[in-house]
């Protein structure tokens, strides 16, 4: 069962709705996953319909550990209005980031919290904050895959450089069996020239880690997180929903190689 997670050093690039949205085209085809809400803007809780902050969450549990207690992941999981499965965030998830540096093994928090699910899920998407900081370290250090979403633009380019630097030393020094399962191209608008031109550097510089699938400009994605659900529970015929569900198939191709 791998963990995935989804991470890029830039705000706004789709990961939550890539989050979202793959693992609920992954449900469609009875696949059994779990989501993990690992920033503290908690907008993928908040996106399937959680508003208020739960009483246990990721920090709860968090907290836990670094108080040298056992963690009980499960008993946090939500059931959302999607039926999709959440360990949710919390606010306070931004103080993880000073409490984790005192602690003994800080990077493998996350590894110690998710290794008693790892049987239960066929996988575990971790929605990571747009930075590299302990929460980001934590989760790719647990994963086994990190998927990077970004906008077809030239300026998520640079933090794309960035993250690739901070993605090497984790899989030198910390988790040698992380890998790169693909770069998914967001927000694509056919209309752009400069989207085609954005592929192309890609293409050129990873090869084919470029997914095939493009997310493209669908307003629909928007509205379904806006109304707390995935893309299928909004409207399972548009381009949002057909765009998510080639991403799954191509996942699966990607994932059992």
């Amino acid at each position: 069962m791998p963990i995935i997670s989804i991470a890029i050093q830039k705000g706004g690039s789709g990961k939550t709705t890539t989050a979202i949205n793959l693992a609920a085209a992954l449900k469609r085809q009875d696949k059994k996953v779990l989501l993990v809400d690992a920033d503290p803007q908690a907008n993928l809780s908040q996106s399937l319909g959680i508003t208020e902050e739960p009483d246990k969450n990721l920090y709860t549990e968090l907290q836990k550990v670094t108080a040298g207690k056992n963690s009980t992941l499960e008993k946090v999981i939500i059931k959302t209005n999607s039926g999709l499965p959440v360990v949710p965030a919390s606010i306070e998830l931004a103080n993880a980031e000073m409490e984790l540096v005192s602690v003994y093994g800080r990077e493998k928090v996350f590894s110690w919290m998710l290794e008693p699910l790892i049987e239960e899920y066929d996988y575990i998407f971790i929605d990571c904050p747009p930075a590299i900081g302990m929460l980001t370290v934590n989760a790719l250090v647990a994963s086994r895959y990190v998927l990077l979403p970004l906008q077809a633009e030239f300026l998520p380019m640079k933090g794309l450089q960035s993250f690739m630097r901070s993605f090497e030393r984790i899989k030198k020094q910390l988790n040698p069996d992380l890998n790169i399962l693909g770069y998914l191209l967001t927000q694509y608008d056919t209309r752009k020239k400069m989207t085609g031109r954005v592929r192309d550097r890609l293409i050129e510089d990873f090869g084919n880690l470029v997914f095939e699938t493009k997310i493209r400009t669908n307003i629909a994605l928007a509205k379904a997180q806006e109304k707390g659900v995935d893309i299928f529970e909004y409207d399972k015929r548009c381009n949002g929903a057909k765009d998510y569900t080639a991403l799954a198939s191509e996942f699966l191709k990607r994932i059992d190689q």
